[in-house]
């Protein structure tokens, strides 16, 4: 409990990045963290971490070939390729590449694992022409924020499912954060137990604007509608696309120990939704009153 008591406070603070920092001073203090290596590790049945010390990147095998969950900023990609190299499975063996949000710091490495696996690239609708064009939304020509284009393959809306090996995963949209922001359930083994697992997109306001000129039209129902759903989605395991988010080096360290799974927690979603939704508020009354004294 202290340890999402503690992310509520992080959340706020990113939920003023946009108005307190530039975007190049935003990068600057996060690069650091992201671009850091971290040793790849079996979070739980079939699903593998392999991201680095800030970005989080999930490979999901099966006897068919496997299906990898984002990459990082571009200068990520090698150590991804490295980690699945480690674990013992080859980059030719992924079939899949499914993306949560189009923003450089999880799509910089889709065009160069898409040509080197010859994997189909899996977006959220409404995020294929970011993906296709490299930018973020409403900072079009801001250079910082671009990554390399990828051709996507299929683009998925609420329900729909990817299937390979025998494993299911379906699509949930959870907007906001990107237009297409995109979740993904499994169900995975612990043992003799059938857990099920959650890949949370986001809902961290970051670097959207969400009054006066918004990073998009409709932004803020968006972030309602994930909300909503959210409070009612109920998982085992909740995993997402930074580690600070759902507590991974925490949970990681207890593995050696033995005994239960630790990444496996019923409440840990739920929780931390809670907590997204108080810092979403604060962040949108902030730039409210932001945008009001202005005029």
């Amino acid at each position: 409990m202290r340890l999402f008591a503690g992310l509520v406070v992080v959340l706020a603070t990113l939920a003023g990045t946009a108005s307190a920092q530039s975007v190049t001073d935003f990068l600057k203090s996060v690069m650091a963290n992201w671009t850091k290596p971290t040793e790849p590790f079996k979070v739980i049945d079939n699903i593998y971490y392999v991201g680095s010390n800030g970005l989080a990147v999930y490979l999901i095998t099966t006897p068919q070939g496997h299906i990898l969950v984002d990459t990082g900023v571009p200068e990520v990609t090698s150590q991804i390729r490295d980690s699945i190299q480690k674990l013992g499975f080859k980059i030719a063996d992924i079939k899949y590449i499914l993306n949560t949000q189009a923003h450089l710091d999880h799509t910089g490495g889709f065009a160069e694992l898409k040509q080197e696996s010859g994997a189909q690239l899996i977006v959220g609708e409404r995020d294929k022409p970011l993906i296709e064009g490299g930018y973020y939304p409403g900072q079009e020509s801001t250079a910082e924020l671009k990554f390399p284009p990828a051709t996507v393959d299929r683009a998925v809306k609420e329900g729909d499912t990817v299937n390979l090996g025998g494993l299911t995963i379906t699509a949930h949209d959870t907007p906001g954060h990107t237009p297409g922001c995109t979740s993904w359930s499994l169900n995975v083994k612990d043992g003799n137990d059938t857990r099920s697992v959650i890949i949370f997109c986001s809902a961290t306001i970051a670097l959207n604007k969400l009054v006066g000129d918004p990073t998009y039209p409709g932004i803020i129902d968006d972030y309602r509608k994930t909300f909503a759903w959210a409070r009612t989605f109920k998982a085992d395991v909740f995993l997402a696309p930074h580690p600070e988010m759902y507590g991974m080096e925490e949970k990681r360290g207890k593995i050696a120990a033995g005994g239960p799974n630790p990444f496996v927690d019923p409440a840990a979603f739920n929780i931390y939704v809670a907590g997204l939704e108080k810092a979403f508020d604060e962040g949108l009354a902030k730039q409210t009153a932001e945008a009001q004294s202005k005029k």
